[in-house]
């Protein structure tokens, strides 16, 4: 519920503040697609982002996520949920790699273009939803003990999305994909993330512990596994032996920002 105000005061409803910040997230995906657009941001640059923003989800997956899904709902809930989202995005990635979106976030001239792979425009759109949908559904669920959103979890998914938008979003440019192709995915992401949050904020606003423990650890299951298959090797390809300090300056920062904010 939504706290008590004063007369003339009005709130904002907790489902449309779900929508609001995951739209917000979302909205990172096309500040990075505008920023690789827009200027032509070295591969080196682009890697070392990837590769902050991979310790930054990585850090807020383990202490936000986990570590709060075991406390509130027991560790069988958490231990099977987690399985559950690694083997559900690995299922979906194995799909969409067959038709070409396997480097949809390399941002070299891996992305296959339209006239290599028929269809693959399409694969790289819903792989780009499927990694962002767990990320929105978490910023949702975060909003259900009524103490506002998860700042820890709001700032490590907008710091991760900028550098999956931007690193992409040059990919599908060097693959000959037009303006119209590339901010139509990132902005139809964008809502979609709203739309997931808001949704995932409704339809378990009731459920107990253990199923919200379960879902959050799906998605971070999830999360993780798209860290390792995705951003991950796009980073080590062009920042080799800096990717490891990189990532851990990510986690530091994100580690850091949950513990001020606790």
């Amino acid at each position: 519920m939504s706290p008590p105000t004063r007369e003339g005061e009005t709130t904002v409803p907790q489902w449309l503040q779900a929508g609001l910040w995951g739209t917000a997230a979302g909205g990172a995906l096309v500040l990075g697609a505008a920023v690789a657009w827009l200027v032509r941001v070295p591969a080196a640059i682009i890697a070392g982002i990837m590769a902050f923003g991979a310790g930054v989800l990585i850090s807020a997956l383990s202490f936000e996520l986990i570590d709060e899904a075991e406390r509130s709902g027991g560790l069988a809930p958490t231990a099977v949920g987690f399985l559950a989202g690694a083997c559900a995005y690995v299922a979906a990635n194995m799909l969409l790699t067959r038709y070409g979106a396997r480097h949809r976030k390399r941002s070299g001239d891996r992305q296959p273009s339209e006239d290599d792979v028929q269809g693959s425009g399409t694969a790289i759109a819903v792989g780009a939803l499927l990694d962002g949908i767990p990320e929105s559904v978490v910023l949702g669920l975060s909003l259900l003990d009524g103490r506002g959103v998860g700042i820890a979890v709001l700032a490590a998914v907008f710091i991760s999305n900028v550098p999956e938008g931007l690193s992409s979003a040059a990919g599908m440019k060097q693959a000959g994909r037009g303006a119209p192709y590339v901010f139509g995915v990132w902005g139809g992401i964008a809502l979609a993330s709203g739309l997931a949050a808001l949704v995932g904020h409704l339809t378990l606003q009731d459920a107990s512990p253990a199923t919200i423990a379960m879902i959050t650890a799906v998605a971070a299951g999830a999360i993780l596994t798209m860290v390792a298959d995705t951003m991950i090797p796009e980073a080590f390809e062009r920042a080799h032996l800096f990717t490891g300090l990189i990532t851990t300056l990510g986690f530091l920062t994100a580690f850091t920002v949950e513990r001020l904010g606790a």
